[in-house]
């Protein structure tokens, strides 16, 4: 692994934010939830991610010790993604999120199309 991001703060919030700040960042962590993947899959599963994004957008969650890399030694060269231990932790935060995006999705839909 990579040397860690430098902490500029002591705000737990703050290491959270700078750690998982970036479009892509959290919808890549959502598809890792599930298990290995590789990335061309990842890609796909990312309407909208440039190559170059997602590169390093997976580069810093890896240096950042989120996620893991593996590559084999084919040709071409085959690479899969998956949570690292410290990855894993985020899973509860990850449901969460999806389950506040469901009650946000139910509100607005009750707020725009009242009854």
């Amino acid at each position: 692994m990579s040397k860690s991001k430098k902490l500029t703060t002591e705000c737990p919030m703050d290491i959270t934010i700078n750690i998982l700040s970036g479009k892509w960042k959290i919808s890549i962590l959502w598809h890792l939830i599930r298990g290995v993947v590789r990335f061309n899959e990842l890609q796909r599963l990312l309407h909208g991610i440039s190559q170059k994004t997602l590169t390093l957008q997976l580069r810093e969650l890896e240096r950042d010790g989120i996620i893991y890399r593996k590559v084999y030694p084919e040709s071409p060269p085959k690479v899969e993604y998956g949570l690292s231990e410290l990855g894993e932790s985020i899973k509860p935060i990850l449901n969460l999120m999806c389950e506040w995006g469901k009650g946000y999705k139910k509100f607005q839909t009750k707020f725009n199309n009242p009854i």
